[in-house]
Parts: structure tokens; C-alpha cells; sequence
């Protein structure tokens, strides 16, 4: 099938007893037994699993090209039940423009049990100069937040194969719509599922998704289920529902952030766009070669420093100053008030989410704001 047809058949399951078309919401935490202590549905505790989240999981595995996929509660107990997964003493090559909420993640909660350097993956000597004998897992994040880095996924999994390291890549700027890093090798997709899978800004959840059903992914499903970090029943069946209207959710945001980016890079007052999909993109092409579209998250830089950026997303109407993306609604954010004091994000940058509204009138509100 067609992405938008899994979208939007993956993860719905006629209900037998009703008929219903869309499947019900099931809230119940636990489940009949029979005569013989069996479980006919297979269900047995919501923790371990529920129809909404089975449901959810498939479409989620069906839309990345995977053969399995496990739903948390956020994108953080996602990357937090990776990281659980490595023995004590495992090196983590991370890029050194990582999330923040994972970074910090990290260097607050791992120090002293995981090994980990945060670098510029994209440099392959710098790469393979920090490759150590217990480097288990190489972390990429294409495109990256904040800056919008593109991350060569197919040179980075050609070295870690040759090593015999994992690859996990956040996939969560780029939706399996604009790109798909299980057919470019990687062993396992992550997402922010709180962004553009929900797409409408009122729920939280997180994705890991593998091409095969092996020994790393049955602790994966162990760590999911034991340590409980899972969305409930009414998060599963509202992630489902707006999955459906994703790929064509992904046509507007993207349509909408090329031309604002464009209009962009040309105003005066601009003095960088960080966007994927722009030919001044130092890896456009890249890109080009392994996205399907170029997404629609965008950053750029004020002229005039952190004053004038702050000026600027002040004065602004229709983009709302608020923290995440992926909504239909346009956000922006200073982001390095955000990230704290050790950010390595430009203080004159902000980072645009660009929703669904007509492109014209994101146009113009950033026009009256600059002038």
C-alpha cells in the first residue's frame, strides 16, 4: 500500500461486536481470563498492552518500513529506554547539536553508567577517531534541532557496520514521510511522537521502531513494559486518528516552509536560513539524495543579535512563541533561552515550526514584525 493509505488503515481495527468503523476506545487495564487461565484476545494488563496501542504500533511500524514498533509516553522515555538497554560501560557517539532534552538526558541521568561523546558526526575522520572498543551505538539526528544539520545516514551506517556499532536515528523532524532511515540501514527509528504524528499540540508520546525482531529489540519491548513509560488508551486512539491526515498535513508544512524560507533568506534583516530544502544549504544535496521532502522546521538568524531576535518574535501575531512543533498551528521560539547555558544554538536564532495557515499571511506577519 501507499503511505496514505497505511496512515490511515494501519492503525485502525474494525470492532468485531459493534461493527464499529472506527475502533473504540478500550480503557479497561485488565482483561478476562478463560476456564483454562488463557487469554482469548491475547491481552492480559494494560501496561503490557492494549488494542489502541497495538493498533497504534502497527501503523507506526507500517509507515517507517519496520516490522515492529514500541509507543511510550514521550519522545524522551523513547531515547531514555534505548539508552536503558546498553550494558554499563557503553560508549554512545552522540552529534554534538543533539536535542537538548536528550543531551541533558544524558549527562544528568547516565554520567557514570554509559561512556558517551557528543561530536560533529558529519566529520567522518572526527567519527572514526572517537570510536573506542566498547562504542556500542552511534546517535544521529537528521534533521537536526535547532540547526537543521543534515546527517548522511548511509556513510554513517556504512562506518558503524564496519565497527559492528548500532545506529539509531531520531527521525522526528523529518516524519517517515520526508524520509525513511530504516531502508538507508539504520537499526532503529526513534520519534517524538508529541510533534507532527499527533499534529495538533494536545498530546505527549514517543516511538521506537526496528526492521527486525531481535535480541536489542526484546529489551526494548522488556524496558517498555516493565518500566511502564506508556501512553494511555486515549493518547493511542488520538495518535491513530491524526496519523491519518499525516501525509497530507507533512504537503502543507513543507509547501509552507519552503517559501517562507525563500522569503527569508532574501529580507535585509536576515542574516542566515537554516533549511534543508534551500540550494545555500551546505548539505543540500545530501538532502536531497535521502529525504523526500525537506520537512517543515526551519531556523534563521536575526541581524542585530539577541535584542533584535527577541524584537522580532515579540512583535509577531500569528506564530505563537511556545516551545515544540509539529502542530497545524505555526510556533517560534528563541532557542537558546530554551536549552540553558551550555547552548551551542546562536543567540540570535529562532527556530519556526511552520504550521498550516495560508503561507501569505505567515508572510506577513513576519514582515510587519521585522518592519
Amino acid at each position: 500500500m501507499k503511505i496514505e493509505t497505511i496512515a490511515i488503515h494501519a492503525g485502525n481495527h474494525t470492532d468485531e461486536s459493534s461493527k464499529a468503523v472506527i475502533q473504540p476506545i478500550v480503557l479497561s487495564t485488565t482483561f478476562v481470563r478463560e476456564a483454562d487461565g488463557s487469554f482469548p484476545a491475547g491481552y492480559i494488563y494494560s501496561r503490557s498492552s492494549n488494542p489502541n496501542r497495538t493498533s497504534l504500533e502497527n501503523v507506526l511500524a507500517k509507515l517507517e518500513g519496520g516490522v515492529d514498533a514500541a509507543a511510550f509516553a514521550s519522545g524522551n522515555a523513547a531515547g531514555m529506554t534505548v539508552f536503558q538497554t546498553l550494558k554499563p560501560g557503553t560508549h554512545v557517539i552522540c552529534p554534538d547539536d543533539m536535542y537538548h532534552g536528550l543531551r541533558n538526558q544524558l549527562k544528568n541521568l547516565f554520567a557514570g553508567i554509559l561512556d558517551f561523546d557528543f561530536i560533529d558526526v558529519n566529520n567522518e575522520t572526527v567519527l572514526i577517531d572517537h570510536i573506542k572498543p566498547n562504542t556500542g551505538l552511534i546517535w544521529i539526528e537528521t534533521p537536526s534541532n535547532p540547526l537543521l544539520k543534515i546527517t548522511d545516514i548511509k556513510k554513517i551506517v556504512k562506518i558503524a557496520r564496519e565497527h559492528k556499532i548500532k545506529v539509531a536515528c531520531d527521525n522526528t523532524f523529518a516524519t517517515p514521510i520526508g524520509q525513511q532511515p530504516l531502508a538507508l540501514g539504520a537499526d532503529l527509528v526513534m520519534h517524538s511522537s508529541t510533534k507532527y504524528f499527533g499534529g495538533h499540540s494536545d498530546l505527549m508520546g514517543g516511538a521506537l521502531i526496528t526492521p527486525e525482531k531481535n535480541e536489542w529489540w526484546a529489551k526494548i519491548r522488556q524496558v517498555q513494559e516493565m518500566g511502564g513509560a506508556i501512553p494511555s488508551p486515549m493518547d493511542c486512539y488520538f495518535l491513530a486518528r491524526s496519523i491519518k491526515t499525516l501525509p497530507y498535513r507533512i504537503r502543507g508544512h513543507v509547501h509552507n516552509a519552503q517559501l517562507l524560507a525563500e522569503f527569508l533568506e532574501k529580507h535585509p534583516k536576515i542574516e542566515k536560513v537554516m533549511y534543508p530544502g534551500l540550494l545555500s544549504h551546505p548539505q543540500h544535496q545530501i538532502a536531497k539524495d535521502q529525504m523526500l521532502n525537506f520537512g517543515g522546521m526551519l531556523s534563521f538568524c536575526v541581524k542585530g543579535g539577541q535584542d533584535e531576535a527577541k524584537r522580532l518574535i515579540n512583535g509577531l501575531k500569528l506564530f505563537t512563541q511556545a516551545t515544540s512543533l509539529g502542530g497545524v498551528e505555526s510556533l517560534i521560539e528563541h532557542r537558546a533561552s530554551v536549552e540553558g547555558p551550555d547552548t551551542k544554538t546562536p543567540l540570535n536564532l529562532l527556530r519556526a515550526s511552520v504550521g498550516l495557515e495560508h503561507i501569505d499571511d505567515l508572510v506577513a506577519d513576519i514582515m510587519q514584525a521585522l518592519n
